[in-house]
């Protein structure tokens, strides 16, 4: 998230916390995507992360892509940690060890999201070029310590760090040395809502898989495919994970709502103060009686932080965030908004689509998600290879995507963005594959040489 809403609005029943989701429903015509991706900078002399402080560090950094942007400033205690268009565009942001984020704009088409993401590689690049740093596009930085990575001056992030330790033994990895990317996407009602969540969830394990680039820690190869996506499953239960509620009877804004009022808070914030209440209830907030903070009431900035604070494999919010995904290389930022859009923007497809997932028992959905960061393409949904449902799935991603038939100016159709993912596929060898076949033989098993590899 590149900010932390500020909203005033006293807000004191669960209808009003769903009310607050449905707001998002919107016509299929005003229907839009947001492509979120994460890199890592670091030194180009050393391969090493790059601190916030100095001359040549994050902080620097931010100030030249604000002097070229001219886009407004993000501050925390009097740290720049993120900059935002006003006028409705993008948003950048500073994760917990330096990782850049872009939150692009909202577009109509995959094209645009992809001139989009150019357009700020080379940005950032420009800025970063004479500091001597380079971006990394990996799911998990390949050779840093954890205590190596430098940690962003962001008051929320200092909460969170001290909570992780509590509740998984993997939090300050995924904090410090993950990167993702995402695509966010629209509902027109709370039926829509259901059925694009229900299919989005269920297909999770598949984006880990097709999308898995992570399999380098501390230098060496770990046995997995998603170092990233292993780390979500010890972070914090109460938090992330594949909503088996979800596939129930009953689903709706309200069900969800009973479900985030139970994930335990991190923080409230109160002017540029924020107030740690770790492992509090946002029920006690919402009735008035938080021991922390005695006699404070939940407002809409409240909930809309607590949302961004719950890490599911798909988020609920005003929309549909996809969290399954490596980052990696700029074809596949871009591959992942065109897998989601043919999916879930044609109604048709989202049937067909919604009729392969719900074949699947929770017990398999779970398995599923267990089994990716180590076998990728390799699991089994029951009987069914998985291999063989991502050539399903991405024939009718195709589909939905040739009767958008959203054009660019050279006549082509947003189609062209699944070509690596139907590769992958048809294959069966995923970026990680890529990546340890050159550490067995190119590289003559260093990890160093995926700094220029992956270099964005």
């Amino acid at each position: 998230m590149a900010r932390d809403v500020s909203d005033t609005t006293p807000i004191g029943s669960v209808g009003e916390l769903a009310g607050w989701l449905e707001a998002g429903c919107k016509p299929e015509s005003a229907f839009r995507l947001g492509t979120e991706h994460e890199k890592f900078p670091f030194r180009l002399r050393d391969l090493s992360p790059v601190p916030y402080e100095g001359e040549a560090g994050i902080g620097r950094l931010l100030h030249e892509v604000l002097e070229r942007t001219g886009w407004e400033a993000i501050v925390d205690a009097g740290n720049l940690i993120g900059l935002f268009d006003p006028v409705g565009g993008g948003a950048i942001s500073l994760e917990p060890g330096g990782q850049f984020e872009l939150s692009g704009a909202p577009v109509e088409t995959v094209h645009q999201t992809a001139a989009e993401i150019a357009d700020h590689l080379r940005l950032v690049n420009e800025a970063a070029a004479p500091m001597g740093i380079g971006f990394l596009g990996l799911g998990h930085a390949p050779s840093w310590t954890r205590e190596a990575v430098p940690v962003m001056p962001k008051s929320r992030y200092r909460i969170m760090a001290r909570y992780m330790p509590k509740v998984g033994t993997r939090g300050l990895d995924m904090m410090f040395r993950t990167c993702t990317v995402q695509v966010n996407l629209d509902f027109a009602s709370e039926a829509d809502m259901v059925e694009k969540l229900r299919v989005s969830l269920a297909l999770q394990p598949l984006t880990t898989a097709l999308f898995a680039a992570s399999p380098f820690v501390d230098g060496a190869p770990t046995g997995l495919l998603s170092n990233r996506s292993e780390i979500w499953r010890d972070t914090d239960r109460a938090r992330s994970g594949m909503l088996p509620f979800v596939f129930e009877s009953g689903m709706g804004f309200e069900r969800y709502v009973e479900y985030a009022l139970d994930v335990p808070m991190y923080f409230v914030k109160r002017g540029d103060t924020y107030h740690d209440v770790t492992g509090a209830s946002f029920r006690d907030l919402l009735a008035g009686r938080l021991a922390a903070l005695p006699g404070e009431r939940a407002t809409l900035s409240d909930w809309a932080n607590h949302l961004s604070t719950i890490f599911p494999e798909v988020r609920l919010k005003r929309y549909l965030e996809m969290r399954g995904a490596d980052a990696s290389t700029p074809e596949m930022m871009t591959a992942l908004p065109a897998l989601f859009v043919g999916l879930l923007y044609d109604r048709g497809v989202l049937d067909e689509a919604w009729q392969l997932a719900k074949g699947f028992t929770a017990e398999q959905r779970q398995q599923l998600r267990d089994d990716v960061p180590r076998l990728g393409l390799d699991a089994r949904a029951g009987k069914w290879p998985l291999s063989e449902i991502a050539r399903e799935v991405l024939a009718l991603s195709r589909k939905g995507l040739a009767r958008r038939a959203r054009q660019d100016a050279s006549g082509l159709d947003e189609t062209r963005f699944l070509a690596p993912l139907e590769a992958i596929a048809q294959s069966g060898r995923t970026q990680a594959h890529r990546l340890l076949s050159l550490y067995d033989g190119d590289w003559k098993r260093r990890v160093d040489p995926v700094f220029e590899t992956n270099r964005l």
